[in-house]
């Protein structure tokens, strides 16, 4: 699976609140309205300037903080691709794989907000089209690959009938 967008830098500690704000939580029955908000407590205009297929790029510890579904299910409905980060809450990266959103464990510091980004999920590589520089990964297990592949874990499930990792 290949992907390609912009990325959009944060720095480390983003927790659940500034991704999907407490304040909204009324709106959880709603997730395309709260997608609408994603991110805003780090960046004011994130929800308005995102495309579709870009990159959250972030530093240590992504996600912390509550153990929200609706976080990571959030940053996929804004459309973001994968988010890239140092290290991620443990719960937040379970979560993302389930709702099928890619969460990858890489150095960030070499890429900038704005750099043209393009994941190779199979490979395990980074190429930032921006610096002309090459970026790697720990390539996901195929296990985790078909759950991403099927839009995440239920769709797996649906499909298969069960939860199949070969």
């Amino acid at each position: 699976m290949r992907l390609e967008g912009k990325a959009w830098k944060f720095g480390d500690d983003i927790s659940t609140d500034h991704i999907a704000p407490g304040r909204l939580f009324h709106l959880r029955s709603n997730l395309d309205e709260m997608a609408k908000h994603v991110l805003e407590d780090a960046d004011p205009e994130f929800s308005k300037k995102v495309q579709k297929g870009d990159f959250v790029v972030a530093g240590k510890n992504f996600g912390l903080g509550s153990s929200r579904e609706h976080a990571p299910r959030i940053i996929k409905i804004a459309g973001v691709s994968a988010v890239l980060a140092k290290s991620f809450a443990r719960i937040f990266f379970r979560n993302a794989i389930n709702v099928g959103l890619p969460v990858l464990i890489c150095d960030t510091d070499k890429i900038d907000n704005g750099d043209d980004l393009e994941v190779d999920l199979e490979k395990g590589v980074i190429n930032d089209k921006t610096k002309n520089l090459t970026l790697a990964f720990s390539a996901l297990p195929k296990g985790m690959l078909n759950i991403l592949n099927d839009g995440g874990l239920t769709a797996h499930i649906q499909k298969h009938g069960d939860f199949k990792l070969e």
